[in-house]
């Protein structure tokens, strides 16, 4: 059985809600999904804890991943046409930062629950 957290403020779907409160709830549920979509592969969630560091080149990434740069550019275009991150060219270089406080929010829960030693 799971404890309920009084700290959570998820919604009570009721029979008496409005069409509009019901599309919110869709739109919402649409957006979301989108969004963990979009972060539910490996090589995309060591990407955003990596960038939740700081500002990292393709290089770099490339060398943290030890990915071959077409997969690492794969994923960050994925992550870039979902909002997610950002590029910033320097000379040859490009460098690519966090543009979304949810992934780094999301990148701590996941932390929690799956990688923190207990």
């Amino acid at each position: 059985m799971l404890n309920s957290d009084s700290s959570m403020s998820l919604p009570v779907i009721t029979k008496n809600m409005s069409d509009e409160d019901i599309e919110r709830m869709m739109d919402s549920a649409c957006t979301a999904s989108n969004f963990l979509k979009a972060i539910s592969h490996e090589g995309r969630l060591m990407i955003l804890c990596h960038l939740a560091t700081g500002e990292k080149s393709v290089t770099e990434l490339e060398e943290l991943l030890s990915a071959r740069q077409a997969a690492v550019s794969q994923q960050l275009s994925r992550l870039r046409s979902e909002g997610l991150v950002s590029p910033r060219r320097d000379g040859k270089a490009i460098y690519y930062s966090l543009t979304d406080r949810r992934a780094v929010q999301i990148l701590d829960v996941v932390y929690d629950l799956f990688c923190q030693k207990k």
